[in-house]
């Protein structure tokens, strides 16, 4: 299996900007006109320049206010607090404080573009401190 992230964006050359400065990524490829390859993380990112109004799936309109949707992306971390400044200076929104689990720390975000990301930097043994 080969994973592929695609993300809808209004602006291309903003979200290469944010996404380039947020998380380190960079430009791999520019794909014609409307996307760019991103990489430098586990999977390689698209972003897909989709005009905002037209008809996304299900014959919905895009919106690219802040938006719910059950599908989100984390962003592994060594150091939360570094990571955070990184992403709100390249101008993503917080959305509430950073919390504290057992497996680590973790923080939610969204994009210039309403989608929903957190950031999570893994502390002890991560997710194995609460598996069975």
């Amino acid at each position: 299996m080969h994973l592929l992230i695609n993300i809808d964006v209004y602006d291309l050359d903003a979200a290469l900007t944010f996404y380039t400065r947020a998380f380190g990524l960079h430009l791999g490829r520019r794909l014609g006109g409307d996307a760019v390859e991103l990489l430098g993380g586990p999977a390689p990112l698209y972003l897909l320049h989709k005009p905002e109004g037209s008809i996304g799936a299900g014959d919905q309109a895009r919106a690219y206010a802040r938006h719910w949707t059950p599908l989100h992306l984390d962003v592994v971390v060594e150091d939360l607090d570094a990571a955070l400044a990184s992403a709100l200076a390249a101008g993503a929104r917080q959305e509430g404080e950073p919390r504290r689990a057992s497996w680590g720390r973790i923080v939610q975000l969204s994009d210039p573009f309403g989608h929903g990301w957190c950031l999570l930097q893994f502390l002890g043994r991560g997710y194995d401190e609460i598996a069975d």
